[in-house]
């Protein structure tokens, strides 16, 4: 869980300055990455397939995956220009970024006609802990034309059992939190069916979900 005065932290350029681009995702960086890496292949992701990496910030999971797809299967979008460069050049590097050619977007909008790619699998690791409903409404809004008749979109979140008072403005330090209803109702709010994972083995408790179109 976030502590208390997480949402007193900077955002943005100034807040990814001071603490760097690895701790402002999160830090934890390769184990977190490399959980979601082996996650997905556990889950039957293949080098043919096309991943979109919904707030893939700095590239924590860019760089265990985007050697392991085929090149230009990698689409990431995060909202923050400054980190989307600091993965491409400080982490993944310039020979596996004109090998692989990973498509990034800076996007605050979710404006994933912009790859005009449509998308095996997704995954949002910690975006829903920072947004309120209407956003992460947004957020499924958005993807579902791009989103394959049979892909699917992971989403991880907190989880509690009693709906709780959230922000009403997102924060990329804040803290959001939510029942399984509420999970699985902002998916059919917008034509998905939601089925629970729930522990993936993530250090910070955060629970597993994914969206598919009805009946795949």
């Amino acid at each position: 869980m976030a502590d208390a005065t997480s949402s007193d932290k900077a955002q943005g350029p100034e807040g990814i300055t001071q603490i760097g681009h690895r701790d402002y995702v999160g830090g934890l960086w390769d184990e977190i990455g490399e959980l979601q890496f082996s996650f997905l292949k556990q889950q039957g992701l293949r080098p043919e397939q096309v991943l979109l990496d919904i707030a893939c910030g700095s590239l924590r999971l860019g760089v265990k995956v985007i050697p392991y797809l085929q090149p230009g299967h990698y689409l990431g979008m995060d909202k923050e220009q400054q980190l989307l460069d600091a993965g491409a050049h400080q982490e993944l590097g310039e020979t596996l970024l004109a090998s692989q050619r990973p498509k990034l977007l800076c996007s605050a909008d979710f404006a994933f006609e912009q790859f005009a790619t449509p998308v095996d699998a997704a995954i949002a690791q910690s975006l829903f802990t920072h947004l309120p409903p209407p956003l992460i409404g947004h957020c499924l809004e958005k993807l579902r034309p791009w989103l394959k008749p049979d892909g699917r979109f992971f989403a991880t979140f907190f989880e509690v059992e009693q709906e709780r008072d959230n922000p009403s403005d997102p924060h990329d330090h804040g803290y959001f939190a939510y029942t399984r209803e509420q999970i699985e109702a902002f998916g059919a709010d917008q034509g998905y069916q939601m089925d629970y994972i729930g522990d993936w083995g993530h250090p910070r408790d955060q629970v597993m979900v994914v969206y598919r179109h009805p009946d795949c």
